[in-house]
């Protein structure tokens, strides 16, 4: 029924409009943004449709955004980056798509303007300490092992990590260049020397794999944005290829190719929470966890700050200053009184 109501006015003649959903898609994909971020755009601005009765978005206006907003703060209890998110579609939706220049749209701030907002907890990230690490490490084997030393040795996100292709490992240089990170922001990170051995031998293993599927017909991995109609073979390319592919091939059905996609990050979700259990460390430790403690021991070690934030890739120090809050100081350094009795 959605479908059906989601219509957009943009001046095609009667069956030919195409249809809002589809021009949200459209406005992402020319933007080049994340798979991630168009699910998430596509998934708010259904659900705001959805509460506004399927009534158009053209016919509503910042009144009804922000009457939404405030529910999901209220009623749905969502998390502040929750409705921020929301609050981010749907200034997409109506700045880009519908093309309305409103002024209490002008950005994410003045649409929640009035807007009862979702709390903001101010929590410090959870660190294991270096002999935890080993821990950790030491249960895993294999494939997750070595993801989860470049998440601890590099400082990377997990779908970072997932996604490298074989270009942007220099062993060399023992350097890890990201593509398009989070933020669209390209940084070089550091290739630890405890991982290279491990992923020369990985990558032997997945070049054989790569050929066998070549020699079967398939081999062809996604290219990010326009790629795959300037590179006409790089799809097939070992540069291009996942340095962390997937078991199985799958069938893209818009090309008509078999493919290999990277590993899916639940994978290495189960296997670090199983590891972490195993280890007998009472912490709620994630993959994200070591990207942390990361940051944290570099400036333990006395690494500078600015180093640590470009090598994370943080826009703003002050995000990367949490850390300073979660060093290994043993309450800021200073001695118990019980322990002068």
């Amino acid at each position: 029924m959605l479908s059906r109501v989601l219509v957009a006015r943009t001046g095609f003649p009667g069956p030919f409009r195409p249809k809002l959903i589809t021009l949200v898609r459209r406005a992402v994909r020319t933007r080049h943004y994340s798979g991630r971020t168009e699910a998430a755009y596509v998934y708010w601005i259904k659900r705001y449709v959805r509460h506004r009765g399927l009534r158009h978005p053209s016919e509503l206006g910042p009144g009804d955004i922000r009457e939404f907003l405030g529910a999901l703060a209220v009623r749905d209890r969502v998390s502040a980056a929750t409705q921020a998110q929301a609050a981010a579609a749907l200034l997409f939706l109506y700045r880009q798509v519908l093309d309305r220049d409103v002024p209490e749209l002008a950005g994410i701030a003045r649409v929640l303007e009035g807007v009862t907002r979702a709390k903001q907890p101010h929590r410090l990230p959870i660190v294991l300490s270096r002999d935890e690490v080993r821990r950790v490490l030491a249960v895993l084997e294999g494939t997750p092992r070595l993801v989860a030393l470049l998440l601890y040795g590099s400082g990377l996100r997990l779908l970072e990590a997932l996604e490298l292709r074989v270009k942007d490992v220099d062993a060399e240089r023992r350097e890890i260049r990201l593509r398009r990170g989070k933020g669209g922001v390209d940084r070089v990170t550091v290739l630890p020397e405890a991982a290279r051995g491990l992923l020369a031998e990985h990558l032997m293993g997945v070049k054989v794999l790569h050929d066998r599927d070549l020699g079967a017909g398939a081999g062809a991995v996604e290219l990010p944005g326009a790629l795959a109609r300037k590179l006409l073979r790089a799809a097939w390319d070992w540069r291009w290829q996942w340095v962390f592919p997937a078991s199985r091939l799958y069938h893209d059905r818009r090309t008509g190719e078999r493919r290999r996609h990277h590993l899916h990050e639940t994978m290495m979700q189960r296997a670090l929470a199983r590891a972490v259990e195993r280890s007998g460390i009472a912490k709620r430790a994630t993959c994200h966890t070591l990207r942390h403690c990361f940051a944290t021991h570099l400036l333990e070690d006395g690494a500078d700050i600015r180093t640590v934030q470009e090598l994370l890739g943080h826009s703003d120090v002050r995000t990367t200053m949490i850390y300073t809050h979660v060093l290994n100081r043993g309450g800021h350094g200073v001695k118990s009184p019980a322990d002068r009795l």
